[in-house]
């Protein structure tokens, strides 16, 4: 079977049955970054094939196959925060500190990521929605800190300037009704519903120039 097959790469979770909104979500977002990832694959391995060959050499080149190293990490990132988690599922600690490390290159803020080790998968997806969700409230740039003890985590994001999200935070601590949110800002809408899936509930406390989220 050739390795680009489309078949390949789906776990046994990506084809269970979806219960509800947010396994429906997750199965869709799993689907796009799969289908996504075997063609960008591909391009990264015509570009070492045409290094070996001399012809990848140049600015365009490079900046080409740096394109596609950042939407690989990318594509890697989301398929964690948006894709499919059961409660038996595991990551291990190199595979996320990896993921964390290729998306940090190219996000808008400076990630600490201090969560080290092997840990449920369920965790760490809601741990990436938060992390985006702290993202768009540092539009301007700061640092994200993550932490974990035991199985508290604890996501602590700071900056001069921040955008003022108080009806999402409400609503993913579960203060009030989740308002009405773009695409752009769906990490928020998902990220309670992530929560409830692993038993938990994220406690947000937002004050000038910080916010921390603890699940």
């Amino acid at each position: 079977m050739p390795e680009d097959d489309p078949r390949l790469d789906y776990t046994r979770e990506d084809w269970e049955p979806a219960t509800d909104s947010l396994d429906l979500a997750a199965m869709i977002g799993s689907r796009i970054c799969h289908d996504l990832n075997n063609p960008l694959g591909a391009i990264g391995n015509g570009l070492e094939l045409m290094a070996l060959n001399g012809h990848a050499a140049g600015p365009e080149m490079a900046l080409i196959s740096q394109s596609v190293e950042s939407a690989k990490a990318r594509v890697q990132f989301l398929r964690v925060a948006f894709g499919t988690a059961t409660p038996s599922q595991r990551m291990g600690g190199p595979e996320i500190a990896g993921i964390v490390a290729a998306h940090a290159r190219t996000a808008r803020v400076r990630i600490d990521w201090q969560a080290m080790g092997e840990a449920d998968r369920g965790a760490v997806r809601l741990a990436f929605l938060l992390l985006m969700c702290l993202e768009a409230a540092l539009p301007f740039g700061g640092e994200v800190a993550v932490a974990r003890s035991g199985p508290r985590w604890r996501l602590t994001g700071t900056a001069e300037r921040m955008r003022d999200l108080s009806d999402l935070w409400a609503g993913v601590a579960g203060r009030a009704p989740m308002p009405e949110v773009s695409a752009p800002l769906v990490q928020f809408a998902l990220a309670p519903q992530a929560a409830r899936a692993v038993g938990r509930r994220v406690d947000v406390a937002v004050a000038e120039g910080g916010a921390v989220l603890e699940f």
